[in-house]
Order: structure tokens, then C-alpha cells, then sequence
């Protein structure tokens, strides 16, 4: 009677872990299900359109210059757009940055291109050169990207031309990354398989509250009614604010269906550790109500759970949607060849990405270039410590 009960409880948990990894499987699956018809979704926009409209000053904060920076910051000097300028802010007169400003300035000498020397205190530094910069720009549309953004041809019709829609608040962009060493090529998989496709879900359930670093497109008048540069000069995540600050005016942000290109340089295993494990951080103190539940959506940690409990026909089936919906986003819609190329490295980034994760869980620290900022639990930069 004792082995038969033993017996019969050795089989119940069984079944109990068995129905536990269908059902956690099963979410997973579902998951990347959605993000394909989000990509779907997004892949069905109306194609952009040439649009010439009112005058636009691009705003680069730039500290220091990484690979590739001159010929990223020469596809903004190379757009057809009938009234422009680019204003680019350092922080230090002699920022490494310089020269190739210099040089830019010098092979277009009749386009206004102006190095505005900033001196404005905050927390975020990067905010503060907007204050400055946002200060000194002419025109009534303003794009702000990331030093070491590549822009497509026609980009910045493209983008501002959705501001003609007194509705429309804020215009941002997904980007690819190119990547040249392994620690960089996880990034970049990780951008292109895992943050791209959770933005566009986002998008699809009606959230979208946000901005992304990439690309942010918006009027002059609504920043001011905002509060100007200024209301997100606390935050880490100034793109993200800047975004739930003009949509909480009542104006909605959409994703444009321009993508744009980063350079990433990790430089080393380390280097990329702590470059994702800050976003980790900064989404989960920017508000992420969601974050201790992403594992849910982890299928490939799934499908080794399955593989370890001999549940085969479950991890394989979860890889193969797995593979399926990355190269969906990654290669079809973002156009990253290095998802195609490197397709069978996403299960074993998709596992480091577990563990960014579980650092991220916890902590208020972040390493962002040479400085490590302490932040509160609203995501706002507390303190800064200088590396050595």
C-alpha cells in the first residue's frame, strides 16, 4: 500500500511538472506569436513619403567619438531636405570628438553646422548639452538621436512628416546594430531578437508612451509645454521620459517605419555585460511594472526546461518559433544580416540574457561610459562617481 501511494505521488508531481512546463512553454510560444503579428502589423504601415516640410534642427549631444562616428554623423549632412541644421554639443573644448566635426563642417561648408560648446549642470549630462543645444537651434522641428545613429536616405521627411498631424507628438525609430567582435554581436541579437520585438508588442496592445534613443522627432512648441529640456534633466532614461512627457499632453507617439543603424563597440565580454545590464536596471526603474515577469516570456529558457525534463517535442517546437519570429523582426523588418548569419547563437544569448536579467532585478547602479551613476526608484540619477 506505502509503494503504491509513493508511487502515485512520484507520478502526480510528474504530471504537475509536466502541465507546469506546457503552460509556461505555452506562454512563451505566445508570446513570440504576438511579436510576429506585430511585425506584421508595423510591416503593413503606409510606406514613407517625400515630405518637405517646416525647417529642422537635428540636436547631437556627442562625448567622445566611437567607430564609425564621422561616417554616422555624415548621413544627416547628406539628406536632401529643403532647410536643416545640425548642431553638434561637447562638453570639453578638447573632446575627441571634435575633429571629425571640423572635418564634416569643412566638406559642407553651405550647410549650417554649428559645435555649440555646453555648460549646463545635470544630473544627466547628455540633457544638460540639450538645453543647450535646444537653446540655440532655429527651428520650430526638432530631431534629437544618439551620437553614433546612421540615417537612410530621405530620413528626415520621413520622419517629421507624421508631425503634420497636430495629433502626433512624438516620431521614433527602431534601429539595427552593427556589431564586429562576439560581445557586440550579442547586443546586437539581442536588440534585433529580443528590444525590437518587445517595443512593437507594446505598440500593439496600445502602449506607447515611450521614446527610443534612435530617433525623437517632435515639435519645439510641445517640448516647452512640456517644461523644455529641463523636466527630464533628473533621468537616466531621458528618451523614455521625453516620450511619457508629451504623451501625458495628450499627443500620441507612434513608431516610424524608417529604421536607422547603430555601431556597437562592447570592446569586451565585460564591456557588453554592463551596457546591458544598465538598460535592464533603467527599464525596470522607469516604470517596467511588468519586469519581474519577462522570464514568462523567455522562450528559449523554456525550451531547455523542457529538454532537461525529456519534454523534446516542446523544445524543439518553442526553438522553432523562436527562430521563427527572430528572423521575422530581426532580418525581415530591421534588415539585419548578422540575425540570418548568426541565427543559431540566439538560444545561447537568449540565455545570457536570463542572467542580465536577474541583475537587473536588483540594484541601483549603472555604468554608463566612464562614470557610475547611483539611481533612485523613479529611475532618477542620484549621485555620479567617476571611473578609474
Amino acid at each position: 500500500m506505502g509503494r503504491r501511494t509513493l508511487g502515485s505521488l512520484r507520478s502526480g508531481t510528474a504530471g504537475d511538472v509536466t502541465l507546469a512546463i506546457i503552460v509556461l512553454a505555452s506562454a512563451a510560444a505566445l508570446y513570440q506569436l504576438l511579436a510576429i503579428i506585430a511585425v506584421a502589423h508595423h510591416k503593413r504601415q503606409s510606406p514613407a513619403t517625400s515630405h518637405q516640410g517646416p525647417p529642422v534642427s537635428i540636436l547631437k549631444p556627442v562625448h567622445g567619438k566611437d567607430p564609425g562616428f564621422y561616417e554616422a554623423i555624415r548621413t544627416h549632412a547628406v539628406q536632401q531636405y529643403p532647410e536643416f541644421e545640425i548642431l553638434f554639443g561637447i562638453r570639453r573644448p578638447d573632446d575627441p570628438a571634435r575633429a571629425d566635426v571640423d572635418r564634416l563642417m569643412r566638406e559642407f561648408p553651405t550647410l549650417p553646422i554649428r559645435l555649440v560648446l555646453c555648460s549646463t549642470s545635470a544630473p544627466n549630462l547628455k540633457v544638460g548639452s540639450l538645453i543647450d543645444l535646444a537653446r540655440e537651434a532655429r527651428h520650430p522641428i526638432l530631431i534629437v538621436n544618439d551620437s553614433d545613429i546612421s540615417v537612410p536616405a530621405g530620413y528626415i521627411g520621413d520622419v517629421t512628416a507624421p508631425l503634420s498631424d497636430p495629433g502626433i507628438g512624438l516620431v521614433t525609430c527602431l534601429y539595427r546594430a552593427e556589431a564586429h567582435d562576439w560581445p557586440s554581436r550579442f547586443e546586437a541579437l539581442a536588440i534585433a531578437t529580443d528590444f525590437a520585438p518587445s517595443t512593437l508588442i507594446a505598440r500593439l496592445f496600445g502602449v506607447s508612451d515611450f521614446g527610443l534613443g534612435s530617433t525623437l522627432a517632435f515639435r519645439r512648441g510641445d517640448l516647452e509645454r512640456m517644461g523644455g529640456f529641463q523636466a527630464i534633466a533628473d533621468y537616466i532614461a531621458d528618451d523614455f521620459q521625453l516620450g511619457h512627457k508629451l504623451h501625458a499632453l495628450g499627443l500620441r507617439n507612434i513608431i516610424s517605419e524608417v529604421v536607422v543603424s547603430t555601431r556597437l563597440g562592447s570592446g569586451s565580454w565585460l564591456g557588453a555585460w554592463r551596457h546591458q545590464v544598465r538598460w535592464a536596471r533603467t527599464i525596470r526603474l522607469s516604470g517596467g511594472a511588468g519586469y519581474a515577469g519577462l522570464p514568462i516570456t523567455y522562450a528559449s529558457l523554456w525550451a531547455v526546461v523542457a529538454a532537461l525534463f525529456g519534454l523534446w517535442w516542446i523544445a524543439l517546437a518553442l526553438l522553432a518559433i523562436r527562430f521563427a519570429m527572430a528572423i521575422a523582426c530581426g532580418w525581415y523588418l530591421l534588415g539585419s544580416v548578422d540575425v540570418w548569419k548568426y541565427f543559431y547563437a540566439i538560444p545561447l544569448r537568449d540565455l545570457g540574457g536570463v542572467a542580465v536579467w536577474a541583475a537587473g532585478l536588483f540594484g541601483h547602479t549603472v555604468v554608463w561610459r566612464d562614470q557610475k551613476l547611483k539611481l533612485d526608484a523613479q529611475g532618477k540619477i542620484a549621485s555620479r562617481t567617476h571611473l578609474l
